[in-house]
């Protein structure tokens, strides 16, 4: 794929992500009973047996089970590199929504981790006063004013908000290192990132089984726990927002 070609691309996506924000659907009076506006609920529901169909077979009783054998130190090493990995993209995020403190922050744990941590493989950043702070496209979009829209449950990825899947799509062209690393470094990093995200789901599995596997309506509890915890997040004060993190359980991607 040419330079041209991926911009015209990246122009393209970025114009598709516009038109959906400016149709995300917002609730009228009485639509969003408890701050859940779910106008697609059948269609989330088929969404979210497939999902839940994908976590039983990869993570529960006789499947693999990988995460759970793996050593400590290995199960750390690989989150600290995927942190890592994230962090150009997070800067960025923190740019356009004007935190610039927390971008310089962020771009000197990059630097800190990337050298004095072998390429992130140890986080000697948060020692120094430099903790993990993550954000993404979604978050910028709310502090731009974009409205949450209609929840969604998205297929492998889990449960989202039209504005959230707005925020994944754009993110997949704001990550600096996607147009840095070659190929195989590039698809090396997506791996970890997965492993990441596979790792986390073994680390919390005794709270998501419960959720998933033990709810009398899985699909319901699930979306109010996504809800409660993007918005206790967000610090959104205008769609049924929490004082308090729910469960502490970030279900992002589960």
């Amino acid at each position: 794929m040419t330079v041209s070609t991926t911009s015209s691309f990246r122009i393209v996506a970025l114009c598709l992500v516009t038109l959906g924000l400016a149709a995300c659907s917002v609730p009228g009076p009485g639509d969003a009973p408890q701050g859940i506006h779910d106008p697609y609920e059948a269609e989330n529901r088929r969404v979210h047996a497939f999902n839940r169909a994908i976590d039983e077979r990869l993570f529960r009783g006789d499947g693999p089970g990988l995460t759970e054998r793996l050593p400590e130190g290995v199960t750390v090493s690989v989150l600290n590199v995927a942190d890592t990995l994230s962090l150009p993209q997070t800067v960025v995020n923190q740019v356009l929504q004007g935190r610039l403190g927390r971008a310089t922050t962020n771009s000197l744990r990059f630097g800190v981790n990337a050298t004095l941590g072998f390429g992130g493989l140890a986080d000697v950043a948060s020692g120094l006063g430099m903790p993990r702070d993550e954000t993404d496209f979604g978050e910028t979009l709310y502090v731009w004013g974009a409205p949450e829209g209609a929840y969604l449950e998205l297929p492998v990825l889990g449960p989202s908000t039209e504005r959230e899947a707005a925020g994944r799509v754009v993110d997949l062209f704001t990550d600096p290192l996607g147009y840095v690393l070659q190929t195989r470094p590039r698809m090396a990093a997506t791996v970890i990132q997965a492993g990441a995200s596979a790792i986390d789901r073994g680390q919390f599995s005794d709270t998501i089984e419960s959720v998933l596997y033990e709810s009398t309506d899985s699909y319901d509890q699930l979306r109010l726990i996504y809800l409660q915890k993007r918005r206790f997040d967000l610090g959104d004060t205008t769609t049924g927002a929490v004082e308090e993190d729910p469960l502490a359980l970030d279900t992002e991607g589960f």
